[in-house]
């Protein structure tokens, strides 16, 4: 059996998974989801993700079981969230996917999860940011400077011509490198700020990609017509946006309402405080798919809050073994 099986390194999958091969999947993703076409929270036979809190540290164990299409067989993944890795420059999620054959439910593929996390993660806010933001929006804000922020800016320039980008971290010295590293790969001005509040301040766009327990985007430094992606609020003690964020948002979009009342950490917070209601929640397969509308005007402010989807590693990996046979 392992001779037919696809084992695939993290530079293959970072190879075969390019950021055009990676947004066209999450939007394969997304828009099964708003078509009804892949596997749902609301269907009996799928189970949710799991999130475990380690009792242990701060870290936090996760897994997804999905399925993307009838062609396209189950896909699992198995990983941890460890926030102490950003100190020593290490990616903080790792995990690991397995990919079955659609038929037989034979082992098709193991490949490094770490990658197609920050690949299909990123791509997803791509595909947000093209959905909800205006066609002119040229301004990137990036709250982060570790592995997933870096992928969310080259993401980003494949979906909107970005005119400057100003990024904001913690620790100066991982943000001013991040932002050598981004002028040198997109050929434009990459600013490194002294305050989250400076970045944030003008943008359009704004991704927040960190593990924040406290809000690091506030909405009162929002302009008109900013679209805010979050990513890192994948739990309910995370929440890199403050409560104003969505007070002042237009429209909340989720990738999955289900799984982002009970998950996303601003989400949880707006529902508990009475903010927000269950069927306010806009699903982004609902936005493509046409049958939910966010925007309403450009001076409208929308929120973005992903906690990530199973379906969306299912897309990823499937691509990933589309490439790696060599298929179109």
């Amino acid at each position: 059996m392992t001779d037919d099986v696809l084992f695939l390194s993290r530079d293959q999958v970072t190879a075969l998974l390019d950021p055009d091969t990676a947004i066209a999947s999450q939007r394969a993703a997304f828009g099964a989801l708003g078509a009804g076409g892949a596997d749902r929270r609301d269907l009996p036979d799928l189970p949710g993700k799991i999130m475990h809190p380690s009792r242990f540290d701060d870290s936090v164990v996760f897994a997804y079981v999905s399925r993307l299409s009838r062609d396209t067989g189950a896909v699992a993944k198995f990983g941890s969230v460890n926030p102490g890795n950003a100190a020593a420059g290490l990616p903080t999620v790792h995990a690991v996917i397995t990919v079955l054959d659609p038929v037989t439910g034979e082992l098709t593929a193991v490949m490094d999860g770490t990658a197609v996390t920050t690949l299909r993660t990123a791509a997803a806010s791509a595909v947000a940011f093209d959905a909800l933001s205006t066609a002119d929006s040229a301004e990137l804000a990036l709250i982060g400077s570790g592995t997933q922020a870096l992928a969310h800016a080259r993401a980003v320039a494949r979906v909107r011509d970005l005119k400057s980008v100003r990024v904001w971290s913690p620790t100066p010295e991982r943000r001013a490198r991040a932002a050598e590293l981004l002028t040198a790969e997109l050929g434009i001005a990459v600013e490194a700020t002294g305050t989250a509040r400076e970045a944030v301040t003008g943008a359009s766009l704004v991704a927040a990609c960190t593990l924040s327990t406290s809000p690091v985007v506030r909405g009162a430094w929002l302009a008109p017509g900013c679209t805010v992606v979050s990513v890192g609020s994948f739990e309910p003690t995370r929440t890199e946006v403050d409560a104003d964020v969505v007070r002042r948002s237009a429209a909340v979009v989720v990738d999955d309402p289900a799984t982002a009342a009970e998950h996303a950490g601003p989400v949880v917070d707006a529902l508990r405080d009475g903010l927000l209601s269950r069927e306010a929640l806009i699903g982004l397969g609902s936005i493509l798919t046409g049958a939910r509308t966010a925007r309403t005007g450009p001076d409208d402010i929308v929120f973005y809050n992903s906690v990530g989807l199973g379906v969306q590693d299912a897309a990823a990996a499937w691509a990933v073994v589309r490439a790696a046979r060599g298929e179109a």
